[in-house]
């Protein structure tokens, strides 16, 4: 639970109360002048938007849309180039430039650093290309499976600790498109109220009875599940046909790892059947990299499905679904997004593959535990020192991810263009990804990140924490520790 400042709340309603009555009085001015201007006849067709429908967009996304959505034109390293835009019609539509700013990563998931060049990874990746060609052009089950995709799936289940496993080509579909195969009708998912949106429409797709639980608390999943039981299916009242509890391993607007030992305890009490997203932690935490299970101590055999992406800790594309190999071979033959779209890129299947065995030591290097460990004390460094300076950080520690509250929304743009201002690119979050209150700054960590990079960026959001306001809890008495740490390599 966040626990917002009282006075820091009353000026973000505030604030936006001022911009939804401002936008609403010149809409009402707009209505009038089209009214009177008009001269388009529909022709019996309905306005295609609605003044309604797109007032957020109009009247306060787009003011800051320049923090939004920023060009790069290099690879998101820890270090890019973020090209430059300008506006002559304020901020309706940006104009790309053809200058660029050196600029401070601290927006991608690149938390092992494979999304730059790497000396194994990439001449294996670029051989593949030439062998296989950019795409397969074609979905699994006609001409798109490769011995890569075999090897991989092979690779991904002794990674994660299942018999078996399917990969996508894309990351959200891998929920999207899952949900729906697993579970229908008669069924019964419970999700987390801070789940993925992929796994919100997953779960509206699948025609399955929804219910929610209070975010990463087992006590009222508990609840939930046992009134449930209890009350079977709506006005039948049947026993359910299914129970699945989907939960993620690191909530990506959040930082926070979710309560897994806990939550699996729930459901075997239950006999509810685990759904877990690992899209923010496999790779990320872990001794060797494989994610919750591993960090909290729980048997993967506890997991009934895994889930998890390729676009964070591996810079590739796609996803995964690991379990049973009755669930891998059901789903190879049920799933639309196996059946029907394109397979995984050649190049990309590749890029995974190299980034495990770098991973697992099988590149005859240790290169890949010293990426965890620098993955490791990196977060757990900055969002100490980001505490020690009195920012409202989220998260847990090993986490790479560490939101910045910001709370009120002219804050959104302050915080961002003055960032930039200084070669530090953030992202900055707000409504509808998050609720309306909370409004922050989600910095992702990397391995790739050296002392050195982490202290610039300690100091420039110090200073522009002072000056756009976001300190909201007292700095430790001490505080002159960013002039007295080390900026030697350890």
């Amino acid at each position: 639970m966040i626990t917002i400042p009282y006075l820091t709340a009353l000026s973000t309603y505030f604030s936006y109360g001022l911009l939804f009555a401002f936008g609403q009085f010149r809409d009402f001015f707009r209505k009038i002048f089209d009214w009177w201007n008009s001269t388009t006849d529909l022709q019996g067709y309905a306005p295609i938007c609605l003044g309604l429908e797109d007032f957020y967009t109009r009247r306060l996304y787009l003011r800051i849309q320049d923090c939004f959505g920023r060009p790069i034109s290099s690879a998101p390293d820890a270090w890019f180039d973020v090209v430059e835009r300008y506006s002559n019609d304020n901020n309706k539509t940006l104009i790309r430039t053809t200058k660029k700013s050196r600029c401070l990563n601290l927006g991608s998931y690149n938390y092992l650093g494979f999304a730059a060049s790497d000396e194994y990874c990439t001449p294996r990746a670029i051989e593949t290309l030439k062998r296989f060609s950019p795409s397969t052009c074609s979905s699994r089950v006609d001409g798109g499976t490769t011995s890569l995709h075999n090897e991989l799936e092979e690779y991904v289940a002794r990674f994660v600790g299942k018999p078996a496993a399917v990969v996508f080509g894309m990351g959200y579909v891998t929920n999207s498109a899952i949900l729906p195969v697993l579970i229908g009708k008669g069924g019964l998912i419970i999700s987390d109220s801070l789940n993925h949106n992929s796994i919100v429409n997953g779960a509206r797709g699948s025609g399955a009875t929804i219910r929610v639980f209070q975010h990463n608390t087992p006590s009222h999943l508990d609840s939930v599940l046992r009134e449930q039981i209890a009350e079977g299916q709506p006005r039948t009242h049947r026993p359910w046909k299914k129970i699945i509890v989907v939960i993620e391993g690191i909530y990506s607007m959040e930082g926070e790892l979710c309560k897994l030992p806990e939550i699996v305890a729930v459901c075997k009490k239950y006999k509810a059947y685990v759904y877990l997203d690992e899209a923010h932690s496999i790779g990320a935490v872990g001794k060797t990299g494989r994610g919750v299970c591993e960090l909290l101590g729980v048997d993967t055999a506890d997991v009934d499905i895994m889930m998890g992406t390729f676009t964070k800790s591996f810079g590739s594309c796609g996803g995964y679904i690991a379990g049973s190999k009755e669930l891998i071979n059901y789903l190879k033959n049920n799933c639309p997004a196996h059946l029907y779209a394109t397979s995984i890129s050649p190049p990309a299947a590749q890029q995974i593959i190299s980034s495990i065995k770098v991973i697992l030591g099988e590149d005859g290097s240790n290169r890949g535990a010293q990426k965890l460990a620098r993955i490791r004390e990196n977060s757990n460094f900055f969002r100490s020192e980001l505490q020690k300076m009195g920012f409202d950080v989220l998260g847990d520690n090993d986490s790479p991810i560490m939101p910045i509250m910001l709370y009120n929304p002219a804050k959104i743009p302050a915080f961002s263009r003055e960032c930039l201002k200084q070669n530090v690119a953030v992202v900055t979050v707000a409504f509808p990804a998050t609720p309306l209150l909370l409004a922050r700054a989600r910095i992702c960590i990397s391995a790739s990140h050296t002392k050195e990079d982490l202290m610039k960026a300690l100091e420039v959001f110090s200073e522009v924490g002072d000056l756009v306001g976001i300190k909201y809890f007292p700095a430790e008495p001490n505080k002159q520790h960013l002039e007295k740490c080390t900026t030697k390599e350890d």
